[in-house]
């Protein structure tokens, strides 16, 4: 048996039925093993950046392990940006990668890279194999290592190593044996933390909670708790669909994509509660001198990072609540809650009239807005990192039962494709909806649609479909050139050629669906949903709508005044626009 073989195998052991890749004569030696024990599953990308994105996208819509595969040389450094993608929002991933022959090392030999060095950032574990025993303890640990620490791990695989004889460990000096299997502990904080994070909140009158993707899995631990204690919930963008947006004390998303709210919630709390949630924007955080805080996260290095608690418990988010929960005391004044609920009706209706304000031509956050009822119960959408991301934070109203994500910590643009493929491979009977931007489509995502053709007809529920926001504008980047920098939008670096994405879609065997009038907007949902095959809708929307934050600094508003006074060549429309967002109540009525 050669090494390659026993890596295949090994990896089957360990629950591998998938892998991400794209084909190299550095890897040869591992793909040739895979032909041989058709046991895993191979899913040929059109690029290893790509590949890298699946293999995260599957962890998220799983919670097994994703794996992506690279020659060496070019093939390991595209993957490093998914692999980057994995590591800030928590998420366990193998990377396997090819190398140059070993007894070539240190020759500056062709695709000859120093890969254990340049993944020794992003990987909690990573290896080159220098023998063929080796390589056991070697799958064993980074496999094991990326499953506890909800992280990277890195094999690398000479060519040389791949096609040599397979050598067990030795029962001797100089060997180590291993073995497969991992099983999550349960991790509860000690009683009397727990004792003391209920005396902090029962103390409160006015709670907030805040999840994250770490309180995935405990829904009706936190449910109980905002019910004990009166409380509203605020989500982080990669807790989005932890609960379901018809709650009516579910404030939304916060932050700069966030909502009024959840911004209210932040800012009127006297007690904040916080569950596996990482948020990075401290600014849209309570004031420290005002309010006391309890944080829950299985990562103890996440504690007290963003907000300084009073209380840290480190354990699983739904134990820790079950310990949690009994010790906390009903509040019998909803009064706090009840304002909450009077808020999150307001700001719904006040996203409506948004959505259906006039734009040019259509408005982006109607193309969500119309998308949302819609979906069915099981769908899953995925988003990329421009300006839809707003949308998606905002007007994507998330049912109990739909999944979704998004490239969280790295905000990658270029992910909501892949996510979508990889959501579709381990959920062939569910619909996937990507929400990618055109410059993330331009960048990689086109491309990979390519992938989505050689595949689909494998799938059991067709409907896969990509909405293509067309406004010839790096959107996101243009409205922060505005806002943070005051600068005009600098027409060379953000306007990007028009495309018949469409059309690209129906060359592909897809149906292609175009809109630019907003009417057209519900039916042509309905069509793609109803679709037997996969969809390119494409909407031709008006790059000058504003993503408004929730509270809007002196700072940010001298800014966009700034780029307006500057000559901002949209300026004409930028303030149409905007007044229409923030009157389009009192202007519809007119």
């Amino acid at each position: 048996m050669k090494v390659s073989d026993f890596f295949v195998g090994r990896l089957h052991a360990w629950g591998v039925r998938r892998i991400y890749g794209y084909p190299g004569d550095g890897i040869n030696g591992v793909l040739g093993a895979l032909q041989r024990a058709k046991s895993i599953e191979f899913i040929q990308v059109r690029h290893e950046e790509m590949a890298a994105f699946m293999a995260v996208a599957h962890a998220k819509f799983t919670g097994e392990i994703g794996v992506c595969l690279s020659t060496g040389g070019p093939g390991a450094t595209h993957m490093i940006t998914g692999l980057y993608d994995a590591k800030l929002d928590h998420v366990p991933v193998l990377a396997i990668c090819g190398q140059a022959e070993a007894t070539v090392r240190g020759s500056s030999y062709q695709q000859e890279l120093n890969l254990d060095r340049m993944f020794a950032d992003v990987a909690n574990f990573v290896q080159e194999a220098s023998a063929p025993s080796q390589v056991r303890h070697l799958i064993d640990r980074a496999m094991r290592i990326a499953m506890a620490r909800n992280g990277v791990s890195a094999i690398i695989l000479p060519k040389d190593i791949q096609d040599s004889d397979y050598q067990e460990p030795k029962v001797a000096h100089g060997f180590t044996r291993s073995g497969v299997g991992y099983a999550r502990p349960k991790i509860v904080p000690e009683t009397a933390d727990i004792e003391k994070a209920a005396a902090v909140l029962n103390a409160g009158s006015k709670i907030a909670i805040l999840v994250g993707a770490g309180a995935r899995g405990a829904a009706t631990e936190v449910l109980e708790t905002a019910d004990l204690l009166g409380a509203g919930i605020a989500k982080a963008l990669l807790g989005k669909d932890v609960l379901p947006d018809d709650l009516p004390f579910v404030t939304g998303a916060i932050g700069l994509l966030g909502t009024e709210p959840s911004w209210n919630l932040m800012q009127q709390c006297d007690t904040l509660l916080m569950i596996g949630t990482g948020f990075p924007w401290a600014e849209f955080l309570p004031k420290d001198e005002k309010v006391r805080a309890v944080q829950i996260d299985i990562d103890a290095s996440m504690l007290s990072l963003r907000f300084p608690a009073e209380v840290n418990l480190h354990g699983d988010a739904a134990e820790t609540l079950r310990l949690l929960n009994p010790l906390l005391q009903r509040t019998d004044d909803r009064s706090w809650r009840e304002s909450i609920e009077n808020g999150v009706a307001a700001w719904w209706r006040k996203l409506e009239d948004r959505a259906k304000a006039d734009a040019n031509p259509v408005n982006p956050q109607r193309v969500v807005w119309e998308m949302s009822p819609l979906l069915p119960a099981n769908a899953i959408v995925t988003s990329d990192s421009g300006s839809c991301a707003n949308w998606y934070a905002r007007d994507f109203r998330v049912q109990r039962g739909q999944s979704s994500s998004l490239s969280g910590g790295l905000a990658s643009m270029g992910a909501a494709v892949p996510y979508a493929i990889a959501a579709k491979f381990a959920h062939p009977h569910r619909p996937v909806v990507a929400l990618v931007g055109d410059g993330a489509m331009q960048m990689n995502n086109m491309a990979e649609l390519i992938t989505v053709q050689k595949y689909w007809k494998q799938w059991s529920d067709p409907r896969w479909i990509v909405c293509v926001f067309n406004n010839e504008d790096l959107n996101e980047v243009t409205w922060e050139q505005r806002v943070m920098e005051g600068d005009p939008k600098f027409i060379a670096t953000q306007v990007i050629p028009n495309f018949a994405y469409a059309r690209f879609g129906e060359m592909l065997g897809f149906k292609g669906i175009f809109v630019d009038r907003p009417e057209d907007l519900q039916g042509a949902w309905q069509a793609a949903l109803a679709s037997d095959r996969p969809v390119v809708l494409e909407v031709k929307t008006d790059p000058d709508v504003a993503p408004l934050p929730p509270h809007v600094t002196l700072k940010e508003a001298r800014g966009f005044i700034s780029s307006i006074v500057k000559g901002d060549p949209s300026a004409g429309h930028v303030i149409a626009d905007t007044a229409r967002q923030v009157l389009g109540k009192f202007l519809h009525k007119e």
